[in-house]
């Protein structure tokens, strides 16, 4: 799919829906600045409160404004197997470049579940998946086998790792061929991942600063593992405080401080206690970041 650092992307809501004057700016903004690849509609773009015409219309702007410059992945996981499996089909039309699918939540399937989840979304597809394990979010976990098994899928070409398990990405890649991709869904962890054989991260803060980012993966790829080292500590502050509340209250916050229209929160998300932004704005600040 790609290697380095791929955005998930906040998207910018106003009174109408979606903003799509202030999303064409976020687009051009990351491609101006190195990013290696576009994830739109998933958990940070918070996609569970879009409806589905706002998802799929966001969906065909970003296809349509990246113009095939970088790749272009779309979140179409769901915990009901055939509503992925719908969007899935659905955003191959619309010209994605591949899929993260997450790992089915609130049902808490078996293993055998879980792969049959996996394969059945794979079948009805032909473009590229990631998976992506978030046992934070989703309270299931894909055990190092699963992985292994579902990556001889030919079209299951990667995971997206967020367990925070270092042990379990380092099992996973004993396991999986080379050819099988491995990103940090970790911020704050980019770095080790890459040192046990990852390729790059899906990545929150990289929509602040998306060449940084790019920066401490390609360093790191390049084989300057000392600037990946030290852009990591370096960041590891701002990374925490765009976590200090759930993800993405803060980053939509950083980015409206910073001027990049990133638009409102949708319910159950809103806005980020007073404590907290006088905390990201020191972060921001102390990174020589210009707020507005």
């Amino acid at each position: 799919m790609f290697k380095g650092s791929a955005v998930a992307l906040v998207t910018p809501f106003n009174d109408n829906g979606v903003d799509f004057e202030s999303l064409e700016n976020l687009i051009k903004f990351h491609i101006d600045n190195q990013t290696d690849a576009i994830v739109v509609c998933g958990t940070t773009g918070e996609a569970t409160t879009m409806t589905e015409e706002e998802y799929f219309s966001t969906i065909k702007f970003v296809v349509e404004k990246v113009n095939k410059k970088i790749p272009v992945i779309a979140g179409s996981g769901s915990n009901n197997t055939m509503r992925s499996v719908y969007l899935s089909k659905e955003c191959e039309k619309l010209g994605v470049d591949g899929l993260l699918v997450v790992n089915p939540y609130y049902n808490k399937c078996n293993k055998k579940g879980l792969k049959l989840h996996f394969e059945t979304i794979a079948s009805s597809v032909n473009i590229p998946i990631i998976l992506y394990n978030v046992p934070s979010r989703t309270n299931v976990n894909i055990d190092p086998q699963t992985v292994f098994e579902l990556s001889k899928i030919k079209n299951i070409v990667g995971i997206k790792e967020a367990s925070g398990d270092l042990a379990q990405v380092a099992h996973i890649k004993s396991l999986v061929d080379e050819d099988f991709y491995i990103y940090s869904g970790n911020d704050d962890s980019i770095t080790p991942l890459l040192s046990v054989g990852g390729h790059g991260v899906i990545s929150v803060v990289a929509n602040v600063l998306p060449k940084e980012t790019h920066d401490l993966v390609m360093s790191y790829l390049n084989g300057d593992i000392e600037t990946s080292k030290k852009l990591q500590l370096e960041l590891k502050p701002l990374i925490d405080s765009l976590f200090i509340e759930v993800n993405p209250i803060p980053v939509k916050t950083a980015l409206n401080l910073m001027g990049l229209n990133a638009g409102k929160l949708r319910l159950p998300l809103t806005e980020m206690e007073e404590k907290n932004i006088e905390i990201l704005k020191k972060e921001l600040l102390d990174r020589g970041i210009k707020l507005c």
